[in-house]
């Protein structure tokens, strides 16, 4: 039979008064659970922590050679061998393994979160077993233990409150930025800290069940979408159709002529190796890494490389309210005085009530007001100080200053107010103004002051709030403006939120949890629905903030998300671009893509904006390794169907890769602009354009071929000739480089000093080696290499800058 408790859940728990649930929960407020039931249940419980799951490293390492990238390095690792070529082979295991390295780095994140859930959890705990109280390590708790919470104490499970009465903080689960009351029939969240007081509480829920745990849960299953994986793929696939489809055309001729197929292994290596995106992963990772570094001088820390890639597609930022758009500080918004006091009267009274030793939000907000408005604190000496007590709940001070002696008092409304005599003649609606304040999310409290001969007096009402951040709305502004709609998830109550919103420019409408759960219980297609349509979204959990990411994911946006707390650590690791604010905690930095070190958005637009420009510049080596691929495939095989004669050894396309790619990876430093809108890779119009300016270059290839071979007389000699084409293909691809990076003329930037300097280094060192020769390429006359540089310079760099201008606009390519 299956005990009551075991089908407890949040929802059910809060519908039970506290006689119903400790009935449900089968225990014994005054003598707690016996040890032998405690066995028992923690046999069906199991122990309050977030269980790892563990998988063998080393596999999880092998799996990174499995795949479309992996298999075509792989195949050409093979057949170098086969054909002698160990150096070649060397290079690109080399390449490969690093590329493996990288990835497996990156994926520690998810890990690591975990762990720090873990720690948190790791705490003892005071219960009440056998008639006696004793302390324990919190894993050993199970439903139905009976413990006690004092001020400080991190609680160890959820639970619901017996006995007593506190204040806790729960913000890093809710992200309610005001400490909540407690008392009987109370919920106490797993994780959250005892701010005052002391409360005797059931436990309801254990592990994963808790709250806590079920965010421990998401991390672990949280996994956005690697993007740039994608295009990686998308771009192997077109080199491999490249390949397939000349090495087929190149076979049937071979076979044709009667040649043997390992005649025909030379020039598939040659195709494969030509097509072969050895330096893609290295690329990337290079291009990210240059733009992390930038980042961190603008105040942002990149953990997750590919964040920055997808920064640049993000089109929906999901912002947490508590420490993003506020600050999480609490400020006086507003003060009433009662007739016949004054504004400053009620700060200056309340102000002389409050300690800053004590660490107190709602001290530091009443000191922090009295200096604004330059109301001399010192001319008054504290005689006594009482700090806030659970059962009194006001603090007062003993003060003597300019205008005598007496007692400062601030705190509950209700309470302070009935301390009061004047109440007749403060004309003020007490209740009325408590009200319009909460709707405007303030926390209200009342300011007396008692005089010598006991009289107490109400001065006036304090509103205290964490109010927006003033840099909050023209971020916000400034986000909207590079094309990324915002929406605002918070924890806090719907009229809050709506006020907040509101003061920052997010006019649209605000919903309740309530709407986001009816979406949820139609599917992720109807919660993106609902978040599209919306401008934010009030009273959330974790599991809430996690379902609004997964369902705009399912709509098909890239979206952002920042937070602070262990509540938004889920949707933090599911998001595209997770970035922690710099207040956050532990468990949502490591969660996170990003950590903004600097308080607001403002890290932000400054990911958003790198972002753009490193996609640029990936761009910019997709359409050069795909032009570059399609000159080298095609000339080769026309050339080879026209002349009968193999134009270009494999010693010179591995010569020519490598000196092309070292050339490609300073494109990471190179100077690009970000664009207004998010980037979309359209691999397909990206594809079109390389593969259209790959064709055209094929009459400018032939016909400097044509020259070489006909009045430079280079035709009788085939070594001579293969150190032409070297020649040809390598200063083409310096000068296709030149144009493809800058969407419109060639000209009208500048490329970056690294890059300008490498290529025209590489151009150099090329000249003098055709000219000057080494094994396997042949000395070529300087009038030849004078010739050839020329010509390339008028093909590639005058006539194909023009018609890839034509191209991409055309294809869509440029806005």
């Amino acid at each position: 039979m299956e005990d009551n408790w075991t089908t407890l859940t949040a929802d059910i728990i809060k519908k039970l008064d506290v006689p119903e649930l400790t009935a449900r929960l089968d225990t014994d407020p005054e003598y707690g659970l016996a040890e032998d039931e405690v066995k028992r249940r923690r046999s069906v419980a199991g122990a309050n922590e977030v269980p790892e799951h563990k998988s063998n490293p080393v596999l999880r390492f092998l799996r990174r050679y499995i795949g479309l990238t992996p298999c075509m390095l792989e195949a050409a690792i093979v057949l170098s061998f086969m054909l002698h070529k160990a150096t070649d082979a060397i290079v690109i295991a080399s390449l490969l393994t690093l590329n493996a390295i990288l990835g497996a780095a990156q994926e520690s994140k998810a890990s690591e979160a975990l762990q720090l859930l873990k720690n948190r959890l790791q705490i003892g705990a005071r219960v009440l077993r056998d008639g006696a109280w004793k302390v324990i390590d919190a894993r050993d708790l199970v439903p139905g233990d009976i413990i006690r919470l004092r001020t400080g104490d991190i609680v160890p499970a959820d639970c619901t409150v017996l006995s007593g009465s506190g204040e806790i903080d729960q913000s890093v689960v809710t992200g309610e930025s005001l400490a909540v009351s407690l008392e009987r029939g109370g919920v106490c969240y797993s994780g959250t800290t005892m701010q005052r007081g002391e409360v005797t509480s059931v436990v309801t829920l254990t592990g994963t069940k808790t709250t806590f745990g079920k965010t421990a849960e998401l991390v672990r299953l949280a996994s956005p979408k690697l993007h740039i994986e994608d295009v990686m793929n998308s771009v192997v696939r077109l080199l491999l159709a490249i390949v397939g489809t000349f090495l087929c055309i190149d076979t049937a001729v071979f076979l044709s002529r009667g040649a043997g197929l390992l005649e025909i292994l030379p020039v598939v290596l040659i195709l494969l190796v030509s097509a072969l995106p050895a330096a893609m992963p290295t690329v990337i990772t290079i291009t990210m890494a240059f733009g992390s570094l930038e980042l961190t001088r603008r105040g942002v820390l990149v953990t997750r490389l590919g964040a920055t890639g997808d920064a640049a597609e993000m089109d929906v930022l999901c912002v947490d309210k508590t420490g993003t758009i506020t600050a999480n500080v609490l400020h006086v918004t507003a003060v009433q005085p009662v007739t016949g006091a004054t504004e400053d009267e009620v700060v200056l009274t309340g102000a002389l009530a409050s300690h800053a030793a004590n660490n107190d939000p709602l001290d530091t907000a009443f000191l922090q007001e009295a200096g604004k408005r330059g109301l001399k604190l010192e001319m008054w000496t504290v005689e006594e100080f009482k700090p806030f007590d659970q059962q009194t709940r006001r603090t007062e001070a003993v003060v003597a200053g300019p205008d005598g002696k007496f007692t400062a008092l601030k705190g509950d409304v209700v309470v302070v107010s009935g301390l009061c005599g004047n109440m007749a003649e403060a004309h003020l609606d007490l209740k009325g103004t408590v009200t319009a304040w909460a709707e405007q999310g303030a926390r209200t409290l009342a300011v007396a002051r008692r005089d010598t001969d006991g009289n107490t007096s109400l001065l006036g009402l304090v509103a205290l709030a964490d109010v927006a951040r003033t840099d909050a709305a023209e971020l916000i502004a400034q986000l909207r403006n590079l094309g990324i709609s915002v929406k605002m998830i918070t924890g806090d109550a719907l009229p809050v939120a709506r006020s907040v919103a509101s003061s920052v420019g997010l006019n649209g409408e605000i919903v309740s949890a309530a709407d986001l759960h009816a979406a949820v219980a139609q599917g992720e297609d109807a919660v993106g629905a609902l978040a599209e349509r919306v401008s934010g979204f009030a009273g959330v959990y974790p599991e809430d903030k996690y379902a609004v990411v997964r369902g705009l994911q399912k709509r098909g946006h890239v979206v952002g998300m920042t937070g602070d707390g262990v509540n938004d650590a889920p949707a933090l690791r599911q998001a595209e671009v997770g970035a922690a604010t710099s207040n956050a905690t532990d468990v949502a930095k490591s969660a996170a893509s990003a950590v903004l070190t600097t308080e607001g958005l403002g890290g932000l637009v400054d990911l958003v904006r790198v972002g753009r420009m490193i996609h640029q510049r990936i761009l910019t080596w997709i359409l050069n390794k795909v032009v570059k691929t399609f000159q080298v495939a095609i000339f080769a095989s026309v050339a080879f169907l026209i002349t009968g004669l193999q134009v270009v050894s494999t010693f010179d396309v591995v010569l020519l890769l490598f000196l092309v790619d070292f050339v490609t990876l300073t494109l990471a430093t190179d100077n690009v602009t970000w664009s207004p809108r998010p980037e979309n890779w359209r691999i397909g119009r990206f594809m079109a354009s390389s593969i259209g300016l790959g064709i055209f270059s094929l009459p400018a290839s032939l016909g400097i071929l044509a020259l070489g071979m006909g009045p430079l007389h280079l035709g009788r000699d085939l070594a001579l000739l293969q150190s032409y084409s070297f020649g040809l293909l390598f200063y083409s691809g310096m000068f296709t480089v030149l144009i493809v990076r800058e969407r419109g003329p060639f000209w009208r930037s500048r490329p970056s000093r690294t890059m300008l300097g490498t290529i025209l280094t590489d151009m150099v060192v090329v000249a003098v080696l055709l000219m000057a020769g080494l094994p396997g390429l042949h000395r070529l006359p300087v009038y030849v290499v004078a010739i050839l540089i020329g010509a390339c310079a008028v093909c590639f760099l005058g006539l194909n800058d023009v018609f890839k201008r034509l191209l991409l606009r055309w294809t869509g390519v440029t806005r």
